[in-house]
């Protein structure tokens, strides 16, 4: 590597990212730690439909899975799609090592247990009322006597537990079972994915979202702690499947609205 080179990659920790996982070794040795059962065992979260759902076949399909699938293909290892219908299940599957990569939220709390790389999905959390609630914004959210359906462990519920003060939250098992939960239990308030609560709308009538957002989820990709050679090796490849137009075009192949591609940041998330 030539000095120019060496300056370039020493500029930010997007480009050493970069870099690195341009270089045989470093390629090497994600290989090594992504692979080591033979397979790159890759956690789909079909809790969260921005990132999976199932085609008409049943079969799996999303921007997590083409990701998954594409740095399988680069790594030159065959990819399992191991199946979840919660993010705290896969949360606990990446800390228990049964997966080697998985699409998760970026928490600090999951920190704890996982390395990340940067965002390439930006998605909105939301909440849902009944028409008839007195509630019109999401700071009237937390105020004492209101109840917060959640998912249990997903970015929502540990984002909300850190930041309500007053309301509580009654968690669901997982994330699509939030908006029946709410209603059969006569709850105040609904808070998850935006599109799922949308969705939950026109399902069921008589419920309408607070305007805006509550929060603003970084989806990324995560793998077990102490793998900072997979890490390493996948910034650079989720910052290049954002600037190639990757992550774009499949959002558009799947339908995906309201969805945003992340913008390019070199920051390393652990």
């Amino acid at each position: 590597m030539d000095a120019a080179r060496r300056t370039f990659c020493a500029a930010g920790g997007l480009l050493l990212a970069g870099c690195a996982s341009s270089r045989p070794d470093a390629r090497a040795a994600a290989r090594a730690e992504l692979g080591a059962t033979g397979k790159l065992r890759a956690a789909i979260n079909f809790g969260n439909p921005i990132l999976a759902s199932k085609d008409a076949a049943g079969e799996p399909r999303g921007v997590s899975v083409d990701l998954a699938r594409e740095a399988g293909r680069r790594l030159d290892l065959p990819v399992e799609l191991v199946l979840f219908n919660s993010a705290g299940n896969v949360v606990e599957a990446v800390k228990a090592r049964q997966v080697d990569l998985a699409f998760v939220a970026i928490d600090p709390v999951r920190a704890a247990d996982m390395e990340y790389t940067a965002p390439y999905v930006i998605i909105e959390g939301a909440y849902l009322v009944r028409n008839g609630s007195p509630l019109q914004r999401n700071e009237d959210v937390d105020r004492p006597g209101t109840r917060v359906a959640v998912g249990r462990g997903s970015a929502y519920d540990l984002f909300l537990t850190r930041e309500l003060k007053s309301a509580a939250l009654v968690r669901a098992p997982t994330s699509p079972e939030v908006t029946n939960l709410f209603l059969a239990q006569n709850l105040e308030v609904a808070a998850g994915v935006k599109q799922q609560l949308e969705a939950d709308a026109k399902r069921v009538g008589g419920v309408r979202l607070l305007p805006g957002r509550f929060m603003v989820i970084e989806q990324a990709m995560g793998v077990p702690k102490g793998r900072v050679a997979s890490q390493a090796w996948l910034s650079g490849f989720i910052e290049e499947m954002k600037a190639s137009g990757f992550v774009a075009e499949s959002l558009r192949k799947h339908g995906i609205e309201g969805a945003g591609v992340a913008p390019a940041d070199g920051r390393n998330r652990r």
